[in-house]
């Protein structure tokens, strides 16, 4: 049978974009669909502008600080509209940036919803085309309850085009996403409320980070509230008035949900297509990214497993080299570097304390917790935290958590150093950067000891 296409990509976000242009340089003829702008969730309305975004909020401190080293900086003043016009022009560029290699590459584009009419027909904009493969990757988007007045509430999404910052914010949920919106509009001068419904933020993450970050925004002046949720949303008049859970009202200038996000699956014909997903919607994939149907295969947040966007990279690219190029290999999801843009920042990488005291038998905790060097002028009450768990029977190290100033950037390096699976004998073997924070992940020799164990000594 011959067809249109060797490969239709549905969805043109850094996964569907690396997989179309790899696939093409592999000779094949490739076509993508993208409904809304290229780049995806990340450039278009996540990391990216995210991360600006969290520059821009730091300045605050910045300012403060700067005081203690002599400098004297008239009292700054923000404007909103300033920020949120540079930033689309970034947006724009990189959009620009996206269609540009994609052209370059020889990958045929359309604009509009694609739709799968049966396992190798795709419909975009009322043209068919056949395709011999096709690759999901049309990633997520933010999960919203079902509570009265949920209308009024924004979502990350509308957070990057507000026409103006409220006086008071309040941001419901405690994953990433919350903790990193609640610095920014903290950091940008609202009063910010945050909300969990659970006992403490960044479910998943190592619990001394988790712990260390709560009270680190705490001490900033976030009014962070916790086993607290949200039942109606009213407006009332110029803000809007919440009902909790435990009954009390809070008045607030405007409500975001950073509760979570969803994969972009419903109303594509993937079930038409044969293709299954699993009970919250994601494509459900084995190790090779290869769907319930032979020829059909996803990448990205669509499949729910590390949502991430260089594992959506990692993951088009090898489908396109195993696929397309005759060299079969597998995304690799082990130690994975991930980082929170909090204000403190996180990095971590590799198993939480929990994780790997249920994976091994014995495990070593290394941990120092030490005021940031810039703040031993600025006096700033800031702590940074640094983590590393140890496999005691192998001596390798398994888990790095940082918590403190360019944590990211930090773990990015520890991140090589766990895929080569270095023990803590060459971390401390290894002459650390004087003065830096990250010295501090060679230097620390002393095991800590849980307090019910030293009692007992």
């Amino acid at each position: 049978m011959a067809y249109d296409f060797d490969l239709f990509v549905i969805g043109a976000g850094s996964g569907g974009v690396r997989a179309a242009r790899i696939a093409a340089g592999h000779g094949a003829r490739v076509a993508i669909a993208e409904e809304y702008r290229y780049g995806g969730t990340c450039v278009i309305r996540g990391c990216v502008p995210k991360k600006l975004f969290v520059y821009a909020s730091h300045f605050a401190e910045d300012f403060e600080d700067a005081a203690a080293y002599g400098w004297t900086v008239p009292r700054p003043s923000f404007d909103w509209p300033t920020l949120v016009t540079n930033k689309d022009r970034e947006i724009d560029r990189l959009n620009g940036i996206y269609i540009k290699l994609l052209e370059g590459a020889g990958v045929r584009r359309f604009d509009g919803r694609a739709v799968l009419r049966d396992g190798q027909t795709v419909e975009v904009a009322g043209q068919t085309f056949g395709a011999e493969r096709i690759l999901i990757a049309t990633g997520g988007a933010p999960s919203m309850p079902e509570i009265p007045g949920i209308e009024h509430a924004i979502s990350s999404n509308e957070a990057f085009h507000l026409e103006h910052l409220p006086e008071h914010i309040t941001v419901v949920g405690g994953g990433y996403i919350a903790v990193e919106f609640a610095g920014i509009f903290h950091g940008l001068g609202c009063r910010v409320t945050q909300l969990y419904r659970r006992d403490q933020i960044l479910r998943g993450f190592d619990w001394d980070v988790r712990t260390h970050l709560g009270a680190e925004l705490l001490k900033k002046g976030i009014d962070l509230r916790f086993e607290a949720n949200v039942t109606a949303v009213e407006p009332r008049g110029d803000g809007y008035r919440l009902t909790l859970t435990d009954g009390a009202s809070l008045d607030t200038g405007l409500v975001m949900y950073g509760t979570g996000r969803h994969p972009n699956t419903a109303d594509m014909g993937l079930e038409r297509a044969g293709v299954e997903l699993d009970e919250n919607g994601a494509v459900v994939v084995d190790d090779w990214s290869q769907t319930s149907a032979g020829n059909i295969h996803a990448v990205g947040d669509v499949t729910n497993r590390v949502n991430l966007t260089p594992v959506a990279i990692m993951e088009g690219h090898a489908y396109a080299d195993t696929v397309f190029g005759g060299t079969p290999r597998r995304p690799d999801h082990r130690d994975v570097p991930a980082a929170v843009f909090s204000q403190p920042g996180v990095g971590t990488v590799g198993l939480t304390e929990q994780e790997a005291r249920q994976r091994h038998d014995v495990i070593d905790i290394y941990k120092s917790t030490f005021r940031p060097m810039k703040h031993t002028l600025s006096g700033r009450d800031e702590q940074s935290l640094m983590k590393l768990i140890v496999d005691a029977a192998t001596d390798r190290v398994v888990g790095c958590h940082v918590v403190g100033p360019d944590a990211a950037e930090i773990v990015q390096g520890i991140g090589i150093a766990l895929k080569c699976n270095a023990t803590k004998a060459q971390f401390d073997a290894t002459v650390g950067i004087h003065p830096t924070a990250a010295e501090e992940l060679v230097t620390m020799r002393t095991k800590w000891t849980p307090p019910e164990a030293q009692a007992a000594e």
